[in-house]
């Protein structure tokens, strides 16, 4: 973190005073502080602000942040009075769990879980506003998911234990936010992953005060090494260049999040086992599925018998560091830097980046990866923005050829080829990224299957590896959904519940002798997880099939196998490598990628609003960002630029 003084600025003083004058009088305000992007504002009279729902919104517009109003110690009742008040307020169809209703003093909160939020909320939010007038206690509202998640139940488990640490690095944070600077006079970007390639994307921002990253990934298949790939001098392709950036962990000022996946997020906790105190920006999706892959992450190497580049206990000081948004909250990160999230379309919580840096100095939009164009699970990314100078897009399918097929012909294809395998005594392996596909896919089957008497297939479908627990992370964020999936969850009517599903139990050789069946696998690329396994013991057999449904990397096994590789060594069950012949069929169905093809990459620069001044291509392979960008400028008549990693642009 940059080595700035924690006391409070003329200017500071002069603001928080503001916020103290700005509050009703009988509210009786005893202390204003700075905790994290956010002003908390601690009275005696909780009830009195909340009661007149214009006070806080009209104090956030005058200071443009976000105030949270809660109760001083001594306004507040005691817990356990407090939580029967609480189980005597809300109705009993909202389904509250009253062993995970936390009350967190050090925030004068309160956490209640419930199946159904809305009736926690009530009217108008007429229900919350009693809990606050008659125990004092500020109400937290989280919705339990609809399938058990051990995840989410650890994650917010440790949050709770970690209040006390949490409210004292918020406040600390907060006062670095807040110090008055000079005007920045230059505003620059370096490319440390993820440029001409698609792996461990991360970009460092600096102006003449800030220093941030947008994303902090590793390459998946070198780095299931973890150290070992250091040794092996592989690292110069596994991890981001950030030693050649002249950047040192006390430099950082924050780190921000587009997604929950491993090439963009997989090496943020190696940053805190270095040393690294600052925050992780990140929507609240993401920190629920950042903590399930990372967590999968240092099995996977273990298993490999590799050494991990970090621990549990680095993912945990990742996670209590992590301040999430929403998508539309804008939210200082550094003192003139200013993030809003937008939905990106690709994965559960996925964000667009926008910063506004300086006062309208400069204003930069980052894609991480997106998805413009159909989907079953969200609506496609957002294009219109306050301003945009320079936009940064990801290429994955940037090159020409790139064009997928029409969504619908696609999913009718897919069924058909798994009718046909499955009617001649197949099995059909699907392998999956356990988050986004997964869900896809099941969401796919469950309509044809329960919809389309053509398609009744009558074998099981097997769910195996970590799909079941992403999804059940979904069911905890419907809202970032399409609406038409978020009310089915919300009136209990999960798709991913839906009885056609069977969970993958016991070994999986029981499994692949029971006779044809769907087999969803967690390991999209092959590279490990679930569809490594069930693919060692199917690739032999011609009456089966895999399909590729989302992006290999080049070096893949799932790359090599869709280009026709006829036999591959692959251990056996005491490690030993057997070379093993692919007489399996190979299908690869396109149209149900996470990220837009071609065709809706152009649309996306076509529709945005305002058009960015300068556009660089990122996160795909060398010949596809060249290309994109080449297509960019014919087209728009608009500077763009195909950056190489280490490359830096400076923009004013």
């Amino acid at each position: 973190m940059n080595s700035k003084t924690n006391g409070e600025s003329k200017e500071n003083k002069e603001l928080l005073d503001k916020v103290k004058g700005l509050m009703p009088q009988d509210a009786g305000v005893m202390e204003v502080e700075y905790e994290g992007p956010d002003i908390a504002v601690y009275v005696k009279n909780v009830a009195l602000v909340y009661n007149d729902e214009n006070v806080i919104k009209n104090i956030s517009a005058t200071i443009k942040k976000r105030i949270i109003v809660r109760s001083t110690a001594s306004g507040l009742m005691g817990e356990e009075e407090a939580l029967k008040k609480i189980a005597e307020i809300v109705p009993p169809e909202a389904g509250i769990d009253e062993e995970k209703v936390r009350f967190e003093k050090e925030f004068s909160q309160v956490y209640i879980e419930a199946m159904k939020p809305g009736l926690v909320i009530g009217k108008g939010g007429s229900t919350l506003i009693r809990i606050i007038n008659e125990t004092g206690w500020v109400p937290r509202v989280l919705r339990t998911p609809t399938m058990n998640s051990d995840v989410i139940n650890g994650v917010r488990q440790l949050l709770h234990r970690e209040a006390d640490f949490r409210k004292k690095f918020l406040t600390t944070i907060g006062r670095r936010i807040n110090q008055n600077v000079t005007r920045s006079e230059w505003f620059k970007a370096t490319s440390l992953g993820g440029f001409r390639e698609v792996g461990r994307s991360c970009m460092l921002l600096e102006t003449n005060h800030s220093k941030i990253l947008i994303d902090c990934g590793i390459s998946p298949e070198p780095a299931v090494k973890g150290l070992d790939a250091v040794a092996n001098g592989e690292a110069n392709k596994a991890f981001p260049y950030l030693d050649s950036a002249n950047l040192t962990i006390n430099d950082l000022d924050a780190v921000i999040l587009t997604h929950a996946h491993m090439d963009h997020m997989g090496f943020i906790p190696y940053l805190y086992k270095f040393g690294y105190t600052g925050p992780v920006y990140c929507t609240p999706p993401s920190r629920d599925l950042a903590a399930l892959l990372l967590y999968d992450y240092v099995k996977l190497v273990q298993k490999s018998g590799g050494t991990p580049l970090y621990g549990e206990k680095d993912i945990k000081s990742m996670l209590t560091h992590m301040i999430t948004r929403d998508y539309g909250e804008v939210t200082n990160v550094t003192e003139e830097i200013k993030l809003t999230y937008h939905n990106a379309g690709h994965i559960l919580g996925s964000g667009i980046v926008h910063l506004h840096v300086g006062e309208g100095m400069y204003n930069l939009v980052h894609t991480g990866d997106m998805k413009y164009g159909y989907t079953r699970l969200f609506d496609q990314a957002d294009t219109k923005y306050p301003r945009i100078d320079a936009l940064f897009m990801e290429s994955t399918y940037g090159g020409s050829r790139d064009v997928g097929k029409d969504r619908q012909q696609s999913e009718i294809e897919l069924m058909d080829a798994i009718k046909r395998t499955v009617e001649n005594g197949g099995k059909v392996l699907i392998p999956l990224f356990a988050v986004g596909r997964s869900q896809e896919l099941s969401l796919v089957l469950e309509n044809y299957i329960t919809n389309n008497p053509n398609y009744k297939l009558n074998v099981p479908i097997f769910l195996d590896g970590m799909i079941l627990e992403a999804s059940a992370i979904h069911t905890a964020y419907p809202e970032y959904m399409k609406m038409s999936l978020r009310k089915r969850i919300l009136n209990n009517n999960s798709p991913f519940e839906s009885e056609i599903f069977e969970v993958a139990k016991g070994e999986r050789s029981e499994i692949l002798e029971k006779g044809p069946a769907v087999i969803l696998a967690s390991g999209g690329m092959l590279n490990g997880g679930a569809s490594l396994e069930y693919f060692k013991v199917m690739a032999e057999d011609p009456k089966n099939m895999i399909v590729f449904v989302g992006f290999n990397a080049a070096s893949s096994l799932g790359r090599r196998v869709q280009n026709g590789l006829g036999e591959v060594p692959l251990p056996d069950e005491e490690g030993k490598l057997v070379q093993t012949k692919i007489q399996m069929q190979v299908k690869t169905m396109e149209g149900f990628s996470g990220h837009s093809d071609r065709y809706q990459l152009m649309n996306f620069v076509e529709r945005l609003r305002p058009m960015p001044r300068k556009i660089f291509t990122m996160h795909g392979e060398e010949s596809k960002c060249e290309d994109l960008a080449r297509s960019l400028a014919n087209r728009f008549r608009i500077e763009t630029r195909a950056p190489m990693n280490l490359d830096s642009m400076r923009f004013r």
